[in-house]
């Protein structure tokens, strides 16, 4: 059996509770006089006063440290804690605990995954686009009836494998095989299945259970795992040894590259041999927007992260911090900003190189945007149409250490496990990112021959006065840029500690006048909405994975604080 589970009592039966939640709580009230007074390692960027006083129900405090890592699984949060105990800097820290998700954390990412990031390296602000391009033989001819959503059909080139090289390449300390240690020890000696994972991977199964080699890898047994059960994956264990060694060539050059392309071969799959050779990644930099005193960063296109840089400057010419944080006023203007940046991404964002007709630095024009801006009825909803600019189930992780180096990471195998496609005897399962195509002829974002598709996921960092500020993102498919702009606003426009910000009621626009809300959000504020003519949809958290995860980390005199969201399974860790 290539995975598998212990069967059995499970902790949860022996424990006698519904759910195992990890806590980790630090002394948020020390008085001023045990402080210990010293030059900080890492000075003042931010005039943000947090009060650290909960407002929102919620299981956690904020994480206070000079070294941090905060994942959506605890057990990859460690093996970032470990690999900055040991010597490493905060991308040795990024890359170990994204190695170990890969493990502990299917549902959202593998090795066939994609991934972007941003880090602050001491003195710059660096991007990556390690997102992978389609097949040389896709051409719209080969969909006649639109992009195939699961499958060998919805497979691009992974890239993920090769950020971690690019990475650990240009700015890692510790030796490359040794930021795979935790993740191999996990796949080998096996992982408690946290809650939240486990029911998404049931969930997942539910779908993808017929895809080839899903159900030999992630089924063992005829089932996936339940909270608590132990389950190995030795297959894994022996690629990820082999990635380690070859420092990602057997994935893209060597013996797993050939395992790839062979299984593609048999069931009739594009993807080749040569697409997986030719695969670079892009040091791309960054977009950005500002408004007051900090400007948020996003990797520029063909991510969707313009579009909560195209929300925030619309927030400069509607004075958003006039209003109370969750009042209805305050939600309906991001709603209605984010709506109008939506729509343009849809119309417009795709691989850069076919951007030509309207470019990312148009969308960004805040002339643009104060027209856009006009566009929004203080008092009513609207369902906006694109604009007209100038011619011209994913897991996120952040890490930061005391020299000062921050890093905001995302990879992803897109829908839940992606295509659902694992590759016999490698544990490698593959991404479904062709989904991101279209088929409209004319569209930028139309799929053809080595192009990158749309994608979701986006890592997010605020700077203020040429300083990194704060690393995050949240997970979650479109639900991202709406969240970053949420996440921007609370921590820095109402002054909400990162914790207080992840666990704050949460929005995400749909279709039309579509808006979903989290139930906490209030009764009065539904109402008010509603009134506005908002098609609200109220859902409770604990219900629903569409309000994504957030990870925060905000730099402060001394060190950093940091939250992890609750609705996910992991923490902040630091020390």
């Amino acid at each position: 059996m290539r995975s598998t589970l212990q069967i059995g009592e499970t902790v949860w039966a022996r424990l006698g509770i519904a759910r195992i939640v990890v806590r980790v709580r630090v002394a948020a009230n020390l008085a001023r006089r045990r402080f210990v007074r010293r030059t900080p390692l890492i000075p003042r960027t931010t005039s943000v006063k947090h009060s650290f006083v909960p407002v929102y129900p919620s299981r956690r405090s904020p994480v206070m440290a000079r070294n941090m890592v905060a994942t959506s699984q605890p057990l990859a949060a460690q093996a970032g804690l470990a690999t900055l105990q040991r010597g490493g800097n905060a991308v040795d820290a990024a890359l170990a605990a994204a190695i170990s998700l890969v493990v502990v954390e299917p549902t959202g990412n593998g090795l066939g995954s994609d991934a972007f990031c941003i880090l602050w390296d001491g003195s710059e602000l660096h991007g990556l686009n390690a997102s992978g391009r389609s097949p040389a033989a896709w051409n719209r001819e080969r969909f006649p009836n639109g992009m195939s959503e699961r499958g060998w059909e919805s497979v691009t080139v992974p890239g993920a494998v090769s950020a971690w090289v690019d990475l650990s390449t240009r700015f890692g300390k510790l030796p490359f095989e040794a930021l795979f240690e935790p993740a191999i020890r996990y796949a080998s000696e096996g992982f408690l299945v946290s809650p939240v994972i486990a029911e998404g991977w049931a969930r997942g199964a539910q779908v993808l259970g017929g895809q080839p080699g899903f159900a030999q890898a992630f089924m063992p047994g005829g089932r996936t795992p339940r909270a608590g059960e132990l389950f190995r994956f030795p297959d894994l264990a022996e690629t990820l040894t082999q990635i380690a060694q070859t420092k990602g060539e057997a994935f893209y050059r060597g013996a797993l590259a050939e395992k790839i392309a062979a299984f593609a071969r048999e069931h009739g799959a594009a993807l080749s041999e040569q697409d997986l050779a030719e695969h670079r990644n892009d040091w791309c930099g960054t977009v950005f927007s500002s408004h007051g005193d900090f400007e948020l960063h996003e990797i520029p296109p063909n991510g969707q992260g313009i579009a909560a840089c195209m929300a925030l400057g619309m927030m400069r010419h509607l004075g958003i911090a006039d209003h109370e944080p969750d009042s209805a006023e305050a939600l309906h203007l991001q709603i209605e900003a984010m709506k109008l940046a939506m729509r343009d991404v849809e119309a417009y964002v795709a691989d850069p190189d076919a951007m030509t007709r309207v470019r990312p630095q148009d969308l960004l024009d805040d002339a643009y945007l104060a027209q856009r801006a006009k566009l929004i009825d203080r008092k009513k909803a609207t369902d906006f149409g694109a604009g007209a600019p100038r011619a011209g189930g994913t897991v996120y992780l952040t890490t930061a250490d005391e020299s000062g180096m921050m890093v905001s990471f995302i990879q992803s195998n897109y829908a839940g496990f992606g295509s659902g496609v694992v590759v016999p005897g490698t544990g490698i399962s593959l991404q479904n990112r062709g989904w991101g195509f279209v088929t409209t002829e004319g569209h930028p974002n139309c799929v053809a021959p080595r192009k990158r598709p749309f994608h979701t996921i986006i890592p997010g960092f605020l700077m203020k006065n040429g300083q990194p500020l704060m690393s995050f993102g949240v997970m979650g498919g479109p639900m991202q840029a709406q969240g970053h702009l949420q996440m921007a606003l609370r921590t820095q426009v109402w002054g909400q500690d990162p914790q207080t910000a992840a666990d704050a009621p949460r929005w995400r626009v749909t279709k039309g006048l579509g808006v979903a809300i989290e139930s906490s959000a209030g009764g009065s504020t539904l109402s008010a909405l509603a009134a506005m003519g908002h098609a609200i949809t109220s859902e409770a958290p604990e219900a629903s994975f569409g309000f994504g995860g957030a990870q925060l980390i905000q730099r402060v005199e001394g060190g950093y604080v940091g939250g992890s969201d609750p609705r996910k399974d992991g923490c902040a860790v630091g020390y």
